[in-house]
């Protein structure tokens, strides 16, 4: 449906090792991070979308905080807040694009990347094995998707709205 490409991946190492935490420039809505539409958000948490996707839905959800560990930096209760919202952007994200299965990955690296963030990466049904798994989340393998703006903006209304239709289904129970 939409049409691939392959992101400057040497640009993205260079702006990801040297750069200002992306998380933290999105939280703080900074213009230069324009891609990243905002899915949800809460007192703790950010959810937006990935700027280059390898799959249609494909989001990232972070602390607001700029934490690094994923894990050692928060108590129990803090970690399995974040999970809560990893869930509920997961069931959210499966049912509006219709994945066959979805993946949650936390990844980055204390040289880049450092803000702790789990990867929601919704995998398309039939999609092949040798396309399934890491192929299906890495840029090298997938490459990204060309997703226009407006699309974008659509996609991360629909899926916010499902997530607020979660919550209010909890609170109901």
């Amino acid at each position: 449906m939409f049409e691939r490409y392959m992101p400057d991946l040497d640009a993205y190492v260079k702006r990801v090792r040297s750069g200002l935490c992306f998380v933290c420039k999105i939280v703080a809505r900074d213009p230069a991070f324009p891609d990243h539409r905002i899915v949800y958000e809460d007192e703790g948490a950010i959810v937006f979308l990935a700027m280059n996707p390898t799959q249609y839905g494909y989001t990232l959800v972070a602390p607001k905080e700029h934490k690094e560990q994923v894990a050692g930096d928060f108590t129990v209760e803090e970690y399995l807040g974040l999970q809560r919202v990893v869930h509920r952007v997961a069931e959210a994200v499966r049912a509006e694009v219709g994945a066959e299965r979805v993946y949650i990955l936390s990844l980055g690296s204390n040289q880049g990347n450092a803000h702790v963030h789990w990867h929601v990466v919704p995998l398309p049904p039939d999609t092949p094995y040798a396309e399934q798994q890491f192929a299906a989340v890495m840029l090298e393998t997938a490459g990204a998707l060309k997703i226009p703006d407006r699309e974008k903006a659509a996609l991360a209304a629909r899926v916010g709205q499902r997530m607020d239709r979660s919550q209010v289904d909890l609170a109901r129970r």
